[in-house]
């Protein structure tokens, strides 16, 4: 499946039939700068399309990562705590994948292309 993104820099892909893996854009790692923490869910937690399912902390500020989709917790990446340039990995930069419960959820949300145009109206 092809990567969705969200208004709030989030990008999810499908693992098999009900897998979401889910991560931050680069536009996202530019904005924050250098990172100093991430909070990442607990295993088996349970979120709602749109809820703060993590914190990444850099310099700067700190950012809440929304969820996409719903569904529950099922792996986390916790290398991230020790290496957050991870995230900027295209392989190991997940935060979180999730068992999702409506894979309907992911019709609407954007593919690149209309994240890309999406982009020029943010700066």
């Amino acid at each position: 499946m092809t990567t969705k993104f969200t208004k709030d820099h989030e990008w999810v892909k499908l693992e098999g039939n009900d897998v979401a893996v889910i991560g931050i854009t680069e536009y996202a790692q530019h904005a924050l700068g250098d990172l100093v923490f991430i909070e990442l869910p607990k295993m088996g937690a349970s979120y709602t399309k749109g809820a703060n399912f993590a914190v990444v902390e850099s310099v700067k500020t700190a950012a809440e990562v929304y969820t996409p989709v719903s569904g529950e917790v099922v792996a986390v990446n916790d290398a991230l705590e020790n290496d957050f340039d991870l995230l900027k990995s295209d392989t190991d930069g997940w935060i979180a994948k999730f068992k999702i419960t409506s894979a309907d959820e992911l019709a609407g949300l954007m593919d690149e292309a209309a994240y890309k145009d999406y982009l020029k109206t943010v700066d």
